[in-house]
């Protein structure tokens, strides 16, 4: 563990490292305590570094035991080596071959970064800095070197010996009981995307035949007994290789691509180049034991890996502070892909509802970062959602700005002009302003300045003139390190909505720039004058969510539920009703803060039952309008002196109050949407499953629990997990009768499924009960449970602190107590699961004064704990700033 306080690096000292490593021979003889790796790296003086200069490698917790330099022993006073540093004192001039030999403990490795051991099976992570804990090298994406690896270890112990790229050789250790493969990837890349995988595994076998002729061998590796849970992997990987084909004119270009589930991994998956390695939650599904969100998860972040062979791999990041350069482009190729496999629309709204929730509080808190970071203490703390959902935003924006053929036209000349490198955001702009003939300096703001921008449109209309008038103001709030904002380049798609419900025609638009029905907002106010509008409209703003903004208008209720039942933007008809619930809900958190009952809404719940009985639109569709804001979301609303427990009461009324009014109606409409057909994960089906799971929902918060046997009987009978799992959080969060007994049904019956048993863990952490905090407890010393699992970690602390905002807010601060100790029981073991479920408090300061004051000595008590990790560091050092 580290003590020192970590060193900010800063985009602005980027230097190209003095040496260069063309090639890298691995010869790595795996044992669970004592794995020896011989590292043999070609070595080069860039130009421009003086003969003599010192070699400085990166390491981590290492173990030298030989070191050569042309294949003569280095004395001791030509090298200065620590556990995280190898210094040549004065390399050779010349080329030169530098061998460096490290010795590893895979089996006490739990920070699961480097080379570790799960499940008796060996495995790698190396994004972003964990190849310097296998051996000393260059550890920064601009050092692109090809790789050949030789992979050794007992047969019995692993009959699978995985590497980068193509399979070259295998074979016996002679007069032992050990076995080889090499793997060679002719394709040079940085050390992030090195991988290896051995172990006892099955391989589930398909193939894919390019656009070009070539066959491809592709593998799943998983556990013995998951092989049947492999085929919707399959089939979305397979589906993802002709999509990219189609949509971007990429091949593959190795010829065998591997995939390993593993059960003990930080993240959801790595993009290794031939060889990704994956949470085993986004592989394996079988409808007894993956919802339709499990499925529709594994089908976006299969293809998110896959993708990434191109953004990612060919293209790759110059330096860490470009890392939206391959994380948010390829967010938004996989976004496309699902989109163009499922509902658009629906997957739209999807996307712009996991964007505000989760990277809106980022961008509004401490932890708050541009896009592009230009400073870090620590890399692995910006695999954030800024960086992902932000940055794919942003990539969408330029499709909206440049149109599709310029956008397409950029992204040919940046896979053509940059295939091989590391690049940075500056080359891929350029790309699209050469392709586009743009000026592209005001949109490149969007990597810069952090925070959402805010934009007020106040609109009218003139009968006299027959002119809509818009006066736009723009406003990017300050943000740690930056107070002071320019105002940014925003695509605000917009339509006017006629009295009959369809788009009106109408002359000019003046004021501002104009492609088509988006206005390219570019100042901090516009004043907008639209001619020849025949009647007075109800304009339909942001339409698809055509910026990542906050959009605040003078449009009324009215308006806005006309705009739900009209407005032929599916995106705007949801954002409408949305809009107007929230709009009540905070008037509700107010009317419980101080102690009255919130009055109802007659024209929302009438709303509500319009959408839920409009069977012209999609089911899924339908099912996202009727959902309530969460708890969360009418935080972020509010602003500030957050009371969780009045905005939970305000959404609990709001919930009973329309499932008493509209119980019979949603009760109908729910026994009538039965299909009888055998479940599939289709879009369809999975619509269908959740506007009935959404309208049950409803019913299981009526009030006195006056459909708790519907809900029962709806558990007991579900043949698939989306439904038995949907029932059971009903049952659980409702306080139904029989909640311990559901409980112990769902976990007898799934108890050999941990993927499920991570759900049963969910399900008790994210109740709003007073006594949750005591069963979480208590859970963590089940025997299912185990800190060493992040997937487990995840499941029942993880989701308390972001899933649970009444208990993980209580106001006796026992909650912030609680996560606090964990993480720091955590650290030691794993500081990135640590940091991450310390970023949990990154809302705290919107917290009233008492919460907020007890999620500050929770903060403070992190902060004093001595030899922090640099993970933890940063993050509660960043939250107390």
């Amino acid at each position: 563990m580290r003590t020192e306080t970590p060193a900010e690096i800063r985009l602005e000292d980027y230097r190209p490292s003095a040496y260069a490593i063309d090639k890298v021979d691995l010869d790595i003889r795996l044992a669970p305590k004592a794995a020896k790796v011989r590292a043999r790296l070609s070595v080069n003086r860039r130009d421009g570094t003086a003969p003599g200069t010192p070699l400085v490698l990166d390491g981590d917790d290492l173990k030298l035991v030989g070191l050569k330099l042309d294949d003569v022993v280095l004395g001791a006073d030509a090298f200065e080596a620590t556990p995280d540093r190898l210094e040549i004192v004065a390399p050779p001039a010349d080329p030169f071959m530098l061998e460096i030999v490290t010795e590893l403990d895979p089996d006490a490795n739990s920070k699961l970064m480097g080379l570790y051991r799960s499940s008796d099976t060996y495995c790698t992570q190396c994004e972003a800095e964990g190849f310097r804990r296998i051996t000393y090298f260059l550890d920064r994406p601009d050092v692109l070197s090809v790789y050949t690896t030789r992979i050794e270890a007992r047969r019995t112990e692993a009959p699978v010996l995985l590497g980068n790229g193509n399979l070259t050789a295998t074979g016996d250790v002679p007069g032992t009981d050990r076995h080889f493969a090499v793997w060679h990837d002719p394709h040079p890349k940085p050390s992030y995307l090195f991988a290896m995988v051995a172990g006892d595994l099955a391989l589930v076998e398909d193939s894919f035949t390019t656009a070009s002729g070539r066959e491809v061998k592709l593998g799943i590796y998983v556990e013995h007994g998951n092989e049947e849970r492999c085929g919707w992997a399959m089939d979305c990987l397979k589906r993802s290789m002709r999509w990219d084909e189609e949509a971007f004119g990429l091949e593959y270009d190795l010829d065998v691509f591997n995939i390993v589930a593993v059960s003990d991994f930080n993240m959801g998956a790595m993009e290794n180049k031939g060889l990704n390695i994956f949470n085993d939650k986004y592989v394996l599904a079988d409808p007894d034991t993956a919802t339709d969100q499990d499925y529709a998860n594994i089908e976006g972040v299969i293809a998110h890996e896959y993708f990434h062979n191109w953004t990612g791999n060919r293209i790759t990041c110059r330096d860490w502070f470009q890392l939206c350069l391959k994380e948010g482009l390829t967010v938004f190729r996989d976004q496309e892909f699902s989109s163009d496999q499922r509902s658009r629309p629906v997957k739209r709204i999807s996307d712009v509802r996991l964007l505000k929730s989760h990277q809106f509080p980022e961008d509004a808190g401490p932890l708050a970062h541009p896009v592009r970071p230009r400073l870090y203490q620590e890399i692995n703390n910006f695999y954030t959602a800024t960086v992902y959902e932000k940055g794919a935003e942003v990539v969408r924006m330029l499709k909206t700005f440049l149109g599709d053929e310029a956008f397409a036209a950029g992204m040919a000349l940046y896979f053509r002009r940059h295939d091989g490198e590391a690049t940075t955001i500056e080359a891929f702009l350029s790309c699209f302003a050469e392709s586009s003939g743009q000026d592209l300096t005001q949109f490149a703001l969007w990597y810069e300045q952090a925070g959402t921008p805010v934009i007020d449109v106040d609109s009218r209309y003139d009968a006299g003139t027959r002119q809509f008038v818009m006066h736009i103001r723009q406003q990017v709030p300050p943000t740690p390190r930056q107070p002071e904002k320019q105002p940014m380049a925003i695509p605000l798609r917009i339509g006017l909505v006629g009295p009959n419900g369809e788009d009106l025609e109408y002359g000019g638009i003046g004021g501002v720039d104009v492609e088509g029905d988006v206005l390219r907002i570019a100042e901090a106010e516009h004043k907008i004058v639209i001619s020849d509008v025949a009647v007075k409209p109800i304009p339909s703003l942001l339409r698809n969510f055509s910026a990542p903004v906050l959009l605040e208008s003078n449009l009324g209720e009215d308006d806005l539920l006309f705009l739900a039942r009209h407005d032929r933007d599916p995106f705007n008809r949801w954002q409408a009703l949305q809009t107007v619930a929230l709009q009540a809900l905070i008037a509700g958190a107010s009317a419980a803060v101080e102690g009255r009952t919130p009055d109802a809404d007659p024209q929302l719940i009438e709303a509500f039952a319009s959408v839920a009985g409009d069977e012209s639109l999609d089911p899924a569709f339908r099912a996202l309008a009727l959902q309530l804001p969460g708890e969360a979301d009418i935080a972020r609303e509010i602003g500030s002196d957050v009371d969780p427990d009045a905005v939970a009461a305000a959404r609990n009324h709001l919930r009973r109050t329309t499932a008493d009014s509209l119980r019979s109606t949603f009760r109908r409409q729910f026994e009538a949407l039965r299909d009888g057909e055998n479940y599939s994960p289709s879009a369809a089906q999975a619509g269908i499953r959740a506007l009935r799971n959404t309208l049950l929902e409803y019913l299981a918060h009526a009030t006195g629990g006056a459909e708790g046997d519907l809900v029962r009987k709806h558990f007991e009978a579900a043949d698939n997990m989306t439904d038995r799992y949907a029932a059971l959080n009903m049952i659980v969060h409702a306080g139904l009768e029989g909640r311990d007994a559901a409980l112990s049904r769902f976990y007898d019956r799934h108890r050999n499924h941990a993927l499920a048993i991570d759900k049963w863990f969910t399900v008790q952490a994210t109740a709003g009960h007073a006594d949750t905090l005591d069963k979480i407890r208590a859970l963590t010393a089940h025997p299912a449970f185990s800190f060493g699992n992040p997937n487990r970690v995840r499941a029942l602390i993880g989701a308390f602190a972001t899933g649970n905002q009444t208990q993980f807010n209580r106001i006796d601060g026992a909650g912030f107590d609680f996560v606090a100790d964990t993480v720091l029981a955590l650290d030691e073991r794993n500081p990135q699961v640590a940091a991450r479920l310390l970023s949990a408090f990154r809302s705290w300061r919107a917290l009233e004064p008492v919460r907020r004051a007890a999620a500050e000595r929770a903060l403070r008590k992190v902060e004093a704990k001595q030899n922090l990790s640099r993970d933890v560091q940063d993050i509660v050092s960043r939250s107390l700033q």
